[in-house]
């Protein structure tokens, strides 16, 4: 086979630009049959222009796009979808109201007024491509019942099912834990077997080299690098991809951790947290690992009042207090910011200045009314001390990357001056440089004298940023670990209920 009759697509030259602004300048980019190509970059590099141009979202300004050998003039998402073309995004976009059968049945029935539906037909296609993304969920289930990653194996379920040639996966595995990806990585495994190509967009370096055959590099709107993977440096993708050097990813600072200032005892939900006992110290940060569905945001959840304890007790410098709501949490001194920053992290369509004040509207407020001099000033200041990329204060929060929107939702928290501050998967989905500067962060929170419960399903994150280590399964904790003396398998092992390990 030739290597014109290998690519499945080729676009030459992409430029794209919004009201002036490049997004693209004079990108190519190519996908072969059977091939896994790596796509990285920093948030704002243009790896979603592309994509979606790709997908027939957008026209390009200028350029050319070949599939299969053809180019094809007038683009759009029907005709992407006639060719075979796919995406998965970080956040699936999915009905929840209605079930998994029933997403899918729209992204692969045809339409009709007079239609009968054959319901048994339906749940046993659904069945059948659910098995083959690597996960047989109940095709009745609700979708609103569902985790992240069981959405993402439907989003590629429907994939699957519509004669896949080119599948896009968009930061995959930013909610899976390690089960899962190895269960990803297996479908990934099996499609490209059957001659697909895989676009692969993630900011976890290590899983370049352990699944992409080769990786392009995107900064500031311009492809800066295509490498084999194999033999691809990570230090050296880190300097393409930022154009600078970055010397720790993970910037642990050492500071002295004081007095206790949470403590839980055999506390239990009706989110199913159940028997959970540790503390959380002045200064300290303590990394919550465990497998996706153990239990971890849904104890972040009891202790931010979003499912009040059904019993247990929880003690705040020392002294019994009630957490009933999120209202009970903030004057407490809690702080939340949540795993899907998208949906319940930032409110998209407000400016930043509103979500940045949005948990502390007492500061700005005057007489009951909004003092909008005072949310511009807190906003501000947030916008500098955390370098958030926005045109303005004023701008809506989802106009700005991932990175940005996170550092809107932690700026939230911090305006209320939180003794504890909880951060569920605080770094998902953001590209390097702000990983880096929100563990900086994290490190300055630290010193100050902030205790943080940090949940993450990276661990080098874990190791990386913990002062000690709680493993969670099955709605309780495990095993406490001091973080200098950890190892992956002795977590692994805690995770999976191999063994209990004393605090």
């Amino acid at each position: 086979m030739s290597a014109s009759t290998q690519l499945l697509v080729e676009a030459a030259a992409i430029s794209k630009a919004f009201a002036g602004v490049h997004a693209l300048r004079d990108v190519s980019f190519d996908l072969r049959r059977g091939e896994v190509h790596a796509l990285v970059g920093e948030n704002g590099a243009g790896k979603s222009t592309l994509i979606r141009i790709i997908t027939g979202a957008l026209a390009p300004d200028s350029g050319t796009l070949r599939v299969s050998g053809r180019t094809v003039p007038r683009f759009s998402p029907a005709v992407a979808r006639s060719l075979g073309i796919a995406a998965v995004y970080q956040q699936p976009a999915l009905f929840p109201h209605l079930t998994v059968a029933e997403n899918i049945a729209l992204a692969l029935e045809p339409g009709g007024l007079w239609r009968r539906v054959n319901w048994k037909a339906r749940e046993r296609r659904a069945r059948e491509l659910l098995e083959q993304g690597g996960c047989p969920i109940d095709p009745a289930r609700l979708v609103s019942t569902l985790s992240m990653p069981e959405q993402q194996i439907v989003e590629i379920a429907k994939a699957i099912g519509s004669d896949l040639r080119v599948l896009i996966l968009d930061e995959p595995t930013a909610s899976l834990g390690s089960r899962e990806v190895r269960e990803l990585f297996g479908v990934i495994a099996r499609l490209r077997g059957r001659g697909a190509g895989i676009v692969y967009i993630s900011h976890r370096l290590e899983e370049i080299a352990a699944i992409a055959d080769r990786v392009t590099v995107l900064r500031d709107g311009r492809a800066v690098a295509t490498r084999e993977a194999a033999g691809a440096d990570r230090a050296e993708l880190i300097r393409l991809m930022v154009g600078r050097e970055i010397s720790a990813i993970f910037p642990k600072r050492e500071v002295p951790i004081g007095e206790v200032v949470l403590e839980t005892r055999s506390l239990a939900s009706d989110a199913g947290v159940r028997d959970v006992s540790f503390t959380l110290r002045r200064g300290e940060i303590l990394g919550l690992a465990g497998l996706v569905g153990s239990g971890r945001t849904e104890l972040a959840q009891t202790l931010f009042g979003l499912w009040p304890p059904r019993s247990g007790e929880v003690r705040l410098a020392r002294k019994p207090v009630r957490i009933a709501s999120p209202a009970d949490a903030i004057r407490l001194g809690i702080g939340y910011v949540p795993e899907d920053r998208r949906r319940h992290g930032v409110v998209l369509e407000m400016p930043v200045a509103a979500n940045a004040s949005l948990a502390s509207l007492a500061a700005v407020s005057r007489r009951g009314l909004i003092d909008h001099g005072r949310e511009r000033a807190l906003a501000r200041g947030y916008v500098e001390r955390l370098r958030i990329k926005t045109a303005s204060v004023y701008s809506e929060a989802g106009l700005l990357s991932g990175g940005n929107q996170q550092k809107v939702a932690l700026a939230r928290w911090l305006a209320t001056d939180p003794a504890v501050l909880i951060l569920d998967e605080p770094t998902q989905g953001v590209d390097i440089g702000s990983k880096s500067e929100i563990h900086a962060l994290m490190g300055e929170l630290a010193a100050r004298g902030v205790a943080i419960l940090m949940i993450s399903s990276e661990l080098p994150e874990i190791f990386g940023m913990s002062d000690r280590i709680a493993v969670m399964h099955a709605g309780t904790i495990a095993g406490i670990l001091p973080c200098a003396g950890a190892t992956q398998e002795a977590i692994l092992a805690l995770a999976l209920g191999a063994e209990r390990a004393a605090s």
